[in-house]
This record gives C-alpha cells, sequence and structure tokens, in this order.
C-alpha cells in the first residue's frame, strides 16, 4: 500500500502511516484555536466509541509516547495506598511494575512465563490470596512477544472481586476488540503511533467517569495529572499545556482512515491476514515462531533466530532494510529471536514482499539451517 523510497516500519510503532495522515502535518495549528480544540473533542469521542465507552467513561489526551499515558494512568487511578497485581509475562508487564516502584505504589506480580498467559482462574487466586489488592494493571497485547492476554476473563475476576482495573492496550486498541462496557474497565490506555496508525507523540486514557471524578490529588506529577487535565478541558476545550498540534491533525486523519476502512473488525481482519500471510511464508522458509498460533495476537511476531554460524541479527537486519524493510530487534533475554509488525499502513501483499526480502537476505548472507540454537541444544 505504501511505496516509495522510504523503507516499511514492521515494527510495534512508529509504523508506517498513510499519505493522507502524513499530509495533515502540512498545517500549522494555534492550541488554543477553536478549530484546533474542535479537533480533540472529536477525537475524544470517537475514541470512546472503539471501545464502546460513550456515556460511561471519559476521555483524556495527554503529551508523550503511550509509557506517559501508562504512568498518569496508573498515577491517577490507583491512589497512594492502594496496591497493585501485574500478571506478568513479558517486557511491558515489567514497565509496569517499574512506574509503580518510582510511584511508590505497593505491587506485587505474579511472573509467568514469556509464551503463557494469564487466566481468571489465576487472578482469582492472587485476590483471594491477598484482599489488600486493589488494582490489577494488565498489559494486553504483549508486544515483547506478541501474545495476547485475555482481557475479557481477567476482567471478569476482577469485577467477581471488586478490584479496579487498569489495562495496557497500547498495541491492541483498534485491532481487537475491546468492549469495556461489557467487560468492566477502570482505565484502558492507548496512543497514538499504534493501530489507529497515526503518528507518535499522543496518547490516552479512557477512563471510566466515576473512577475520574474521584482522582483529584492522587497524581504525583502536575504534568501527568489525568483529572486536572480532563476538568480544564471539560471548562475550556483547551489542553493545559502546549498540546502536539500536528500529531493531533495527523490522528484525526487516521482515524478518519480507520472508520472508512470499518473500524476495529475491518482494521483486525487486515491485520490478521497480515499476520497469517508473514507466519506462512516465514514457516515456509524455515523459521520457526515463539509463540503458539492460538495465542499469537495480530500485532507482532516473534521468530526464533537461525541456528546457522553465519547468522547474527545486525548484518540480518541492515541487508533487510536494504530491500525496503525494518524489523524490530527480540526483546526476550533467555533464547535469540527478533520481531517483525503486521500492523501499519500495509496489507499482506506487502507481507509477501517481506517474505521475499527475508529469503534473499539468507540467501545472501549463506544461512541454510534455519533450526535456532536452542532447539539444537
Amino acid at each position: 500500500m505504501i511505496l516509495g523510497s522510504d523503507p516499511i516500519l514492521l515494527t510495534p510503532g512508529p509504523l508506517t502511516t498513510s499519505p493522507a495522515t502524513r499530509q495533515a502535518m502540512l498545517r500549522d495549528w494555534g492550541s488554543w484555536d477553536a478549530a484546533f480544540n474542535a479537533l480533540t473533542g472529536t477525537i475524544c469521542r470517537d475514541l470512546l466509541a472503539v471501545v464502546n465507552g460513550s456515556g460511561t467513561h471519559e476521555c483524556v489526551p495527554l503529551q508523550g509516547s503511550g509509557t506517559f499515558a501508562v504512568e498518569a494512568a496508573l498515577a491517577n487511578v490507583v491512589p497512594r495506598g492502594g496496591k497493585v497485581l501485574v500478571p506478568q509475562n513479558g517486557a511491558y508487564c515489567q514497565r509496569i511494575l517499574k512506574i509503580l516502584g518510582y510511584l511508590g505504589r505497593a505491587h506485587v506480580s505474579l511472573d509467568l512465563p514469556e509464551d503463557r498467559h494469564p487466566t481468571g482462574a489465576m487472578i482469582d487466586e492472587a485476590l483471594r490470596a491477598d484482599p489488600s489488592i486493589t488494582h490489577v494493571a494488565q498489559v494486553h497485547c504483549e508486544t515483547g512477544t506478541g501474545i495476547l492476554n485475555p482481557l475479557p476473563e481477567i476482567a471478569e475476576a476482577c469485577a467477581r472481586h471488586g478490584k479496579g482495573l487498569v489495562v495496557d492496550a497500547m498495541s491492541s486498541f483498534g485491532a481487537v476488540p475491546i468492549d469495556v462496557a461489557r467487560h468492566p474497565v477502570d482505565a484502558l490506555v492507548a496512543a497514538s503511533g499504534k493501530c489507529i496508525e497515526g503518528v507518535p507523540g499522543m496518547g490516552f486514557v479512557i477512563v471510566r467517569r466515576a473512577v475520574l471524578e474521584g482522582c483529584r490529588g492522587n497524581s504525583h506529577s502536575l504534568a501527568m495529572d489525568l483529572h486536572d487535565q480532563w476538568t480544564y478541558l471539560q471548562r475550556t476545550t483547551q489542553w493545559r499545556f502546549t498540546p502536539p498540534t500536528h500529531v493531533v491533525a495527523a490522528f484525526r486523519a487516521a482515524l478518519d482512515q480507520f472508520l472508512a476502512e470499518g473500524g476495529q473488525p475491518a482494521r483486525g481482519a487486515r491485520y490478521a491476514a497480515n499476520r497469517d500471510t508473514l507466519i506462512d511464508g516465514m514457516s515456509a522458509l524455515g523459521f520457526r515462531l515463539f509463540l503458539p498460533r492460538a495465542v499469537q495476537a495480530p500485532v507482532i511476531i516473534t521468530f526464533h533466530a537461525p541456528g546457522d554460524p553465519h547468522y547474527a541479527f545486525k548484518p540480518f537486519y541492515e541487508k533487510v532494510r536494504a530491500r525496503g524493510y525494518v524489523l524490530y530487534p527480540g526483546k526476550l533475554t533467555k533464547v535469540e529471536t527478533f520481531r517483525v509488525g503486521c500492523i501499519g499502513a500495509i496489507d499482506a501483499n506487502e507481507m509477501r514482499n517481506v517474505v521475499s526480502a527475508v529469503a534473499e537476505t539468507l540467501k545472501d548472507m549463506g544461512v541454510s539451517r534455519m533450526e535456532p540454537l536452542e532447539a539444537a541444544a
């Protein structure tokens, strides 16, 4: 779908955007201008609708990367005397634990292997064992591996025990079905440069209104005070501090394209076709998946590195990039892997081209033994 001299980004964000999205950044906007403020309002309205949160939740935009918004959600939704359970099966779950440490919020980790997801039964057991836990913080799609954690059953477990739920939906929002009315969520976090296919620079937190109204005074930071940001937006329609105007304009354009495509069902179907085409092609070359296909989200795929002595990631990356595609290094510590994203303004035909570029690179490097070193050992 995207052609030209720039390489295609096969990463979990930033990602390859459409010409229309990039075009939207060519206009300058005044941050207090009524037309710009209207953009913010329509974006918040449409984001709520994506997860069926209209009427029950509020959308609070925030400057910065997705991690800024994750920290803001945790700092505002979890009271200073709260305690958070983190089902942990990857790098971004570990980041939540690190954030909680910085915030001084009590927390406990439910550690799992990186190829296994938590279940509702596990959450039930953990909450029964420690009644002092007030909230659960869950990464929906763990992009360290690409595993999709079962949000509906985790949300149901939290509801049974009357616990709050904060969801990092950074890599799932817009691609995977999420219904905050059916499966109760206190706060859900995502960002502009992910599956809506905008550019990076803006996060947003979708918060249950009753929860948001009770957040005043929780935040450790003025800049990340979601309650203050929300009340100011409600009163003035403006951001408190200078917004990323070009990012917001590009995000509005990306949202328009998302809706025209058919919203989450259509976006998810395109990404699923990308995933399946990529997996089938790479498997035919001899690559092994890190995850079982049953738990593989349509966002990013982790492959075991070949055990051939001629293989090394850096030259592999550079040679694939020279053929037009930017891959992503592995995020695991125990096994050598690399990752290939399926999201962005790309389609299944592009994924077939990716497989061809990888095949040519392997031949160029003299790589023939595809079995991972771990398997050979």
